[in-house]
C-alpha cells in the first residue's frame, strides 16, 4: 500500500486550564485533538489553579525548557486567620486564629507584610510540591506521613500588589481576612509559600484560596483559548514567532539553513558573540535551531527538525 507523509503538529499553544483540571489533563486533552503523543508543557498549574498553561506540540516541545524558566504574574486571594496542611484550600485546616487576635491586624499591617516580600528573598517551598528530596518528590513523601524540610531558594518577587482586603467571617463564626493580590515573580517562585508567610508574619496564619496565572514572560492569558472549548485540531503559534518572542534572532540564506541544521558551523560575518541562545531562522521563516555565536562562527545549542507522520 502506498503510503504519504504530511507535516505533524508543530508549534506553540496557550490554553487558559480551568479550575479542577490537573495540567496532565490538559496534555490528553491536546494529545487527543492534535492527534500526537508529543505534547508538553512548561509549568505545572495545580489543579486548584486556573490560568495559562503553554504547551508544545512536536519539536516546539524542545522550547518548552526556555519557557519555563521565564517570569510569571499571578492573581490570587490570601486567606489570613488559618493555615492549612498544604497552604492552599485544597489542604487540611490546621485551626484558626483567635478574634481578638485578628482583629488587631490593620490593612497598614497587611500592607507592611506583603511588602517586606518583595525583592529579592529566600522562600522555603511548600512541603507538598514537586522538588525532590533524595530522589523522590516532597508532595509524595509528605502525603506517606513522612517529615519533609526543604531548603530556602532563593527567588524574586519583582511586584507584590494588594488589590483589595476583606474582611469576614465564615459560617461556622471563625473570622477572616480575604486579601486579593497581583503577584509578579521569577520562575520557581510557590505562591501558596507567599501566603503562608504573610499569615506567619502577621501572627495569625495564611493560606491560598484562589490563584490564575496571567502571564509568563511575553505570553497573557487573555491570548489563550479555552481548553474546555476545543473542538478539533488546535491553531498553534509558529516556532519561530515564538523564538523570536524569547530570542534575539537572525535570518539564514538557504545554505546556511541547511548546513546549520546538519548541525556544522556557519559563518556569520558581522554577528556579534553571543554567550546567550539566539534564535537561527530559515527561508520560510522555519526555526532551524537555536545557536551561540563566538569569532563570527554558529554553535548548535539545539536544533529544531521538521517532523512528518505518515499517513
Amino acid at each position: 500500500m502506498a503510503s504519504s507523509s504530511t507535516s505533524a503538529p508543530n508549534g506553540i499553544l496557550l490554553v487558559d486550564k480551568p479550575q479542577g483540571f490537573t495540567s496532565h489533563d490538559a496534555v490528553a486533552r491536546v494529545r487527543r485533538l492534535a492527534g500526537t503523543r508529543k505534547v508538553g508543557h512548561a509549568g505545572t498549574l495545580d489543579p486548584m489553579a486556573t490560568g495559562l498553561l503553554i504547551m508544545g506540540l512536536g519539536p516546539s516541545t524542545r522550547l518548552l525548557t526556555y519557557i519555563v524558566g521565564l517570569s510569571k504574574e499571578y492573581l490570587a486571594t490570601i486567606r489570613l486567620g488559618s493555615s492549612s496542611t498544604t497552604d492552599d484550600a485544597e489542604g487540611e485546616l490546621l485551626g484558626f486564629a483567635p478574634q481578638t487576635q485578628l482583629s488587631k491586624v490593620t490593612e497598614e499591617d497587611i500592607l507592611a507584610g506583603v511588602h517586606s516580600l518583595t525583592g529579592e528573598i529566600e522562600q522555603i517551598p511548600s512541603s507538598v510540591s514537586a522538588i525532590k528530596v533524595n530522589g523522590k518528590r516532597a508532595y509524595d513523601l509528605a502525603r506517606a506521613g513522612e517529615s519533609v524540610e526543604l531548603k530556602a531558594r532563593p527567588v524574586t518577587i519583582y511586584s507584590f500588589e494588594v488589590n483589595n482586603i476583606e474582611f469576614g467571617q465564615d459560617d461556622a463564626g471563625n473570622g477572616y481576612i480575604d486579601v486579593q493580590v497581583r503577584v509578579e515573580c521569577s520562575s520557581g517562585t510557590y505562591i501558596r509559600a507567599l501566603a503562608r508567610d504573610v499569615g506567619f508574619k502577621l501572627g495569625v496564619g495564611g493560606h491560598l484560596t484562589a490563584l490564575r496565572r496571567t502571564r509568563i514572560g511575553d505570553f497573557h492569558v487573555m491570548d489563550a483559548v479555552d481548553i474546555e472549548s476545543m473542538a478539533g485540531a488546535p491553531q498553534l503559534q509558529k516556532p519561530s514567532d515564538v523564538a523570536r518572542r524569547i530570542f534575539p534572532a537572525i535570518d539564514l540564506n538557504e545554505t546556511q539553513a541547511l548546513e546549520l541544521s546538519q548541525g556544522k558551523r556557519v559563518l556569520l560575518e558581522g554577528y556579534p558573540d553571543s554567550a546567550e541562545p539566539v534564535a537561527a531562522i530559515g527561508p520560510q521563516d522555519r526555526l532551524i535551531g537555536l545557536i551561540t555565536v563566538k569569532k563570527n562562527l554558529s554553535r548548535v545549542v539545539v536544533n529544531f527538525p521538521t517532523e512528518t507522520e505518515s499517513s
